[in-house]
């Protein structure tokens, strides 16, 4: 892979703080960033939560597999993607072939702290957002791991520690490559 032209996706659940590790890993490299939900939200001009009143789910899936599809076409940026952006096989294999993927693994209990006043949030706007965060941990992370070429326990972890990380295993790539 071309790692100039590849990009750095980051998954995880929700609150695991792909948006700031993803703002802060392109400063440092010197790349674009996009959030695929915030470029969601630019593009229609209305807040997730209404897509999903509006669209359902499926439509708000829709959408963000139409987004990642032309990020990765971009070449050499960062993207933070929404949590359930691995849930459509396309989006998977998409990442996998046009770029790197960290997945930043956060305990549930971080993330339900991280969240538990957002209501930007749909699928947590439920009686016991820990059992759902639980579920969709569930769910979700052996897709994670599945197209995953970087797994970062966010546990212990501030952004900047994770950042140096990434950026530290970005650099034994390069020179792999070479």
């Amino acid at each position: 892979m071309n790692t100039t032209q590849a990009n750095i996706y980051l998954v995880g659940l929700m609150g695991s703080g792909k948006t700031t590790i993803g703002r802060q890993l392109a400063r440092r490299m010197g790349r674009a960033f996009y959030d695929s939900d915030h470029e969601i939200v630019h593009r229609t001009g209305v807040r997730i939560p209404i897509i999903f009143e509006l669209e359902g789910e499926a439509g708000f899936r829709r959408r963000e597999t139409q987004v990642i599809a032309e990020l990765a076409q971009e070449g050499g940026v960062v993207v933070a993607t929404g949590g359930g952006a691995v849930l459509d096989p396309a989006n998977r294999a998409c990442m996998k072939e046009s770029g790197w993927v960290i997945y930043l693994d956060v305990p549930t209990h971080i993330l339900l702290e991280r969240t538990r006043h957002d209501t930007n949030r749909p699928l947590l706007q439920v009686a016991d957002p820990a059992a759902k965060l639980n579920a969709l941990r569930t769910e979700r992370d052996p897709l994670y791991r599945e197209i995953a070429g970087l797994v970062i326990d966010g546990s212990r972890l501030n952004s900047q520690t994770a950042v140096s990380k990434i950026l530290a295993e970005w650099e034994k790539r390069c020179e792999l490559s070479t």
